[in-house]
């Protein structure tokens, strides 16, 4: 059984939980960034490059897509085999995002941990990209998965290619050549969507949490799934029996022709409802909070999504992982 944070506006004052992880992410982040000074001649920044760090492995591929040779780029999460919202910031993950010069990080509640690292070790030059801020989102934002909304990431690239023009000015056109490449390379994305939605607008799916459904919304599928449902098994609680007798009989009585399943974050009753899908020959689609690697880049990766969308509603074929 999972344990994630609830993905809800902040309380007036920290738990003794939240206060303990602060103190110790400031602890780590202070022995990192010490311990990450000693051998500075072997650093990506000795080197001449930019120190770029994502929260999220899909936004580091665009930071290094917009860098190019002038940047390297990691990511803090990036195994598509683990749950995103459980994750713990380790002293590496402290050095690592101490010693960059330009930060990517989604927020709405989701990796709170780099905010509280950044926050731990100052950097008056360091450039940080909160998706959530940059997109004008309030923190009672419903759904964190922003990276499966077109409009996100054109918007990111072009924060990225705006700070990277910041900290290396003499490389603006090469930057801005690099976006306009990348904004181009999504044209094939957003055909697919339209594609889907003028095929199989309005058909009805059902999902175990809120993972794609920025995306659901884009081709105009109709999600069937309770909205509280998607949120229980998002925040690691227990939905509803209402919400589950609600959810079984979108299975057992064919109501959805697809059934969209994070790959990520799996339980007794999510699997539950994999058999039963199984069982009553419906369609099982696999999506991710991370990018499966390797082999795909950002727009690889949703353009796969979907491809494996319109199979399952056109032909009734399974595509449970990438």
């Amino acid at each position: 059984m999972r344990i994630r944070p609830a993905l809800r506006p902040a309380p007036a004052a920290p738990t003794l939980r939240a206060a303990g992880l602060a103190a110790a992410l400031v602890a780590v982040a202070a022995l990192s960034a010490a311990c990450s000074s000693s051998s500075p001649a072997t650093s990506p920044a000795a080197a001449g490059k930019i120190v770029a760090v994502g929260a999220e492995n899909e936004y580091a591929d665009v930071l290094s897509q917009i860098g190019g040779q002038y940047v390297t780029a990691s990511a803090i999460m990036s195994n598509p085999n683990t749950d995103p919202h459980t994750f713990e910031a380790s002293p590496q993950v402290a050095g690592e995002v101490s010693a960059a010069s330009l930060i990517v990080q989604n927020g709405v509640g989701y990796d709170d941990f780099m905010t509280t690292i950044e926050q731990a070790d100052a950097n008056s030059t360091r450039k940080v990209i909160n998706v959530q801020n940059l997109l004008g989102l309030p923190d009672s934002t419903p759904n964190p998965h922003l990276w499966y909304k077109p409009t996100t990431m054109p918007a990111v690239a072009a924060a990225i290619a705006s700070d990277l023009e910041a900290l290396q000015p003499a490389d603006k056109a090469y930057f801005q050549a690099n976006l306009t490449t990348f904004d181009n390379s999504l044209g094939a994305w957003n055909t697919a969507i339209a594609t889907l939605k003028s095929q199989y607008g309005g058909d009805a799916v059902a999902t175990t949490e809120p993972v794609a459904d920025y995306l659901l919304q884009a081709a105009g599928l109709d999600n069937l799934t309770p909205f509280t449902f998607q949120a229980a098994i998002m925040n690691g609680t227990d939905p509803s029996p209402q919400d589950v007798a609600t959810q079984q009989a979108l299975f057992t009585d064919h109501k959805v022709k697809v059934f969209v399943y994070n790959q990520q974050v799996t339980d007794s009753l999510t699997q539950s409802l994999l058999t039963l899908a199984h069982q009553n020959n419906i369609p099982v689609v696999g999506v991710y909070e991370t990018m499966p690697t390797p082999g795909y880049d950002y727009q690889k990766w949703m353009l796969a999504e979907v491809s494996a969308l319109s199979s399952a509603l056109g032909s009734g074929t399974s595509a449970p992982t990438l």
